[in-house]
């Protein structure tokens, strides 16, 4: 008996692909600035983030759903949009893709610009409440155009990438490697969680809070 199925093998390996794709293009963009004095702008990593999204969603949201987030694969288990047996091979999967991405950049580039990593600007307090607060946003967003037939269906790609676009343009420079990273586990799951449950609350589906079926 096969250990995975064929089509849960094909869902893991596109969102391999999808993570690998958003990290290469996001954190290459922070790459490619630092080597070309500025000229992508902070303002162009944003927007480089926020269409690498809504690239990757139109590109594999059917075959996968596109998570290429743990967080948002928690946040849809949660939601019971997304089966709890399959969240460590979600997360597995987009673990590889983000290596795979990463690697790509170190192989071109080296170490310039840190690979586009993460450290915090302020304190890991600050940061951490900031991750959360911006990963409720991002959840609660996509839980609406995701996950609700009312929604309008065919935006669902452009409304998630605008709100990453606009949630790195605006809170980027806050959010700025290993050091604590703990924050960018603990405040994007919490932010999914948060944002998961305020949306079914307010969309009258209380059966997340009581196990039932959604």
């Amino acid at each position: 008996m096969p250990l995975m199925s064929e089509p849960l093998l094909r869902r893991c390996l596109t969102e391999v692909l999808g993570t690998a794709i958003l990290v290469f293009a996001g954190t290459g963009a922070i790459v490619i600035d630092e080597i070309s004095g500025g000229q992508v702008t902070h303002l162009g990593v944003g927007l480089t983030f926020g269409m690498t999204v809504a690239a990757v969603i139109y590109a594999t949201g059917h075959i996968s759903g596109a998570h290429i987030n743990p967080a948002v694969t928690m946040g849809f288990a949660l939601a019971k949009h997304f089966p709890w047996r399959d969240v460590p091979l979600y997360w597995g999967a987009q673990l590889v893709g983000a290596a795979i991405g990463s690697a790509g950049l170190l192989a071109l580039f080296g170490q310039t610009g840190d690979m586009g990593a993460t450290t915090p600007a302020g304190s890991a307090t600050q940061s951490l409440g900031l991750e959360l607060a911006l990963t409720f946003i991002l959840m609660f967003v996509i839980m609406a155009v995701a996950t609700d037939q009312r929604a309008v269906g065919q935006g669902a790609a452009i409304a998630i990438g605008t709100t990453v676009g606009l949630e790195a343009i605006f809170a980027g420079p806050i959010g700025g490697v290993w050091a604590s990273h703990w924050v960018y586990w603990l405040g994007p799951m919490a932010g999914a969680v948060a944002g998961a449950v305020v949306y079914r609350w307010i969309q009258g589906r209380n059966g997340l809070m009581r196990g039932e079926r959604g």
